[in-house]
């Protein structure tokens, strides 16, 4: 048998291990997916405190669904922590309408984004970037990107979920994902290139700068041997 479908059948499995009220099952799939739930969560609302509050309620909320025989219905456990995710953020978000709307700010350093990974069949979208050496630019552009953009990196690049995995979990065709997933990588491609432009325009200014500074410095130092040979 293929190993993918040697994989969905375990998934499968493992699902309906869970619907029975599995708690080996349960803690197994925390284990498994808590930490990538935690970092989509935090890259939705910004703030770390919050997102490991939001990531316990998520999974409070699975189980609590599950004692009720209420689980959104899905193909896999991973799609049903995002789906439920989603929601929680969703409400999340919600009650804070209230609230004076704050701009999410992210820390790379808590949370680093591996742009090396950022690849699979969309290669062809981000060969302009150098990886390597814009790896900090990028990872700072991210929060720039709209909404449905930055989750869309997330889901895909960061935490490596599938194009279908996606379409089952935002509830979007496969089409619209890929459609999706293109635009998103070339929103990301343009603030970085603009960035990468205005610091080009930056340095070729202080490069003329210089050569002006150079040249000047030339000509005292010109004159004053003339000064010495007329002596």
């Amino acid at each position: 048998m293929p190993s993918g479908l040697i994989k969905k059948y375990k998934e499968k499995q493992a699902l309906s291990r869970l619907k029975r009220k599995d708690k080996e099952v349960f803690i197994s799939a925390y284990d498994k997916y808590g930490s990538e739930i935690n970092r989509f969560i935090y890259y939705k609302v910004g703030k770390r405190e919050e997102a490991n509050d939001l990531t316990s309620q998520v999974f409070l909320k699975t189980w609590e669904h599950i004692q009720n025989k209420s689980l959104i219905k899905t193909n896999t456990i991973r799609a049903l922590f995002y789906r439920i995710a989603r929601n929680i953020v969703i409400d999340y978000y919600r009650q804070k309408s209230s609230e004076t709307s704050e701009e999410i700010s992210l820390d790379s350093d808590d949370n680093h984004i591996d742009i090396e990974d950022m690849a699979s069949g969309e290669n062809s979208s981000i060969d302009s970037i150098d990886r390597k050496s814009e790896r900090e630019l990028i990872e700072s552009k991210l929060y720039f990107l709209k909404e449905d953009y930055r989750e869309i990196i997330v889901m895909r690049f960061v935490n490596d979920l599938s194009p279908d995995e996606i379409a089952e979990i935002s509830g979007k065709s496969k089409g619209n994902v890929r459609v999706l997933i293109h635009r998103s990588l070339k929103a990301l491609r343009d603030l970085v290139s603009d960035e990468m432009k205005e610091k080009e325009d930056r340095l070729n200014k202080e490069s003329e700068a210089d050569t002006e500074k150079n040249k000047e410095n030339d000509k005292e130092d010109d004159k004053g041997k003339n000064k010495k040979n007329n002596s």
